[in-house]
């Protein structure tokens, strides 16, 4: 079965003596297939129909929030490749003191992400909930949502089994 898998978690790459763990990591996809390949149609489904673009500036910046480099890399990289400009990657990390660069609908998507990453530290507020309502239709909201739930799962999976930055297997 051949995948398009936008976060594979299925190679541990050693980052040799220095490692944080010396202790090899769980292959989580070859552990778990069912559950792997679940995901990867789970994270599929939340994408279609939205901005490709978009779609990026979310899942850089909850892997920004949840300081998961692999994630970073990976989609910096997609960004990139799909056109999105080094000034706008960027201005990701801080983008409310630089809305200039990011369109209304860009920032209710942004302030979502931050919300639902950061659920533990107070809820997903109304006044958020509210603009993204407005700035997107419910099948759309319902996209960004399930789009901000995957790349928080995937986040998670490439921290727990230790993924290491540039060692995106999909290129391989």
């Amino acid at each position: 079965m051949t995948t398009h898998a936008t976060h594979p978690a299925s190679t541990t790459v050693s980052a040799g003596p220095a490692a944080a763990s010396p202790r090899p990591r769980l292959d989580f996809a070859q552990s778990a297939p069912k559950v792997f390949r679940a995901l990867v149609g789970f994270d599929a489904a939340a994408r279609e129909g939205l901005d490709p673009a978009l779609v990026e500036l979310v899942q850089i910046r909850s892997s920004l929030l949840n300081h998961c480099a692999y994630c970073l890399h990976m989609h910096t990289n997609d960004a990139r490749k799909a056109g999105e400009s080094e000034d706008r990657l960027h201005m990701v990390a801080v983008w409310r003191e630089a809305r200039h660069f990011f369109t209304e609908k860009e920032q209710a998507a942004l302030a979502l992400t931050e919300a639902v990453t950061l659920v533990s530290d107070g809820g997903v507020p109304d006044d958020v909930c509210a603009e993204a309502a407005a700035r997107f239709d419910e099948e759309e909201l319902a996209h960004v949502l399930a789009l901000i739930l995957a790349i928080n799962t995937w986040n998670r999976v490439a921290l727990s089994t230790g993924k290491v930055a540039g060692t995106d297997e999909r290129r391989r």
